[in-house]
């Protein structure tokens, strides 16, 4: 057995009239994400743990913000492709674990539901991901609210 273990980590800026989508879910908030696709910070850094964990590009690199077939697409499109590629690998994904820091809005009432959202596109159980959620006390661009950030970790079995 090869185990593999990735990275990621995304922010996006908040501003007015977006919607607020995270691990492909829409959270009520007047607020949403900036960015050229969805900005669903959580599955960009999951994306990048993946693709980490096979030591692949990043999801720049997969996805450039350039390539006007991006603009708007969901942030579920472009985790489903990078699980087709570790399937194409002959990896599998062991589990995923999550920290979203946003000052506001609470996301505990959601969290469930974005687990079992990243679980059915990973093809994964509910109990191999994780999704934490954390304020930046008040602290940086996160604690003023004008960020939403995520960090991801990721893990690889080589199927053999």
């Amino acid at each position: 057995m090869n185990l593999r273990v990735g990275i990621g980590y995304d922010i996006h800026r908040l501003v007015e009239e977006r919607r607020l989508i995270l691990g492909g879910i829409e959270i009520p908030y007047k607020k949403g994400l900036l960015g050229h696709s969805d900005a669903d910070v959580l599955i960009h850094a999951v994306c990048d743990a993946l693709l980490g964990g096979m030591g692949d590009k990043d999801i720049g690199e997969h996805f450039p913000e350039t390539d006007p077939k991006y603009h708007n697409i969901s942030s579920v499109e472009l985790l489903k492709s990078v699980v087709g590629l570790i399937q194409a690998k002959n990896y599998r994904i062991g589990n995923i674990d999550t920290v979203v820091v946003a000052q506001e809005p609470a996301l505990s009432p959601f969290k469930n539901q974005i687990k079992k959202n990243l679980a059915q596109i990973c093809g994964i159980g509910m109990d191999e991901v994780n999704v934490k959620a954390k304020t930046n006390e008040g602290l940086g661009e996160i604690g003023r609210v004008e960020a939403i950030a995520c960090f991801a970790v990721a893990s690889l079995i080589r199927e053999e």
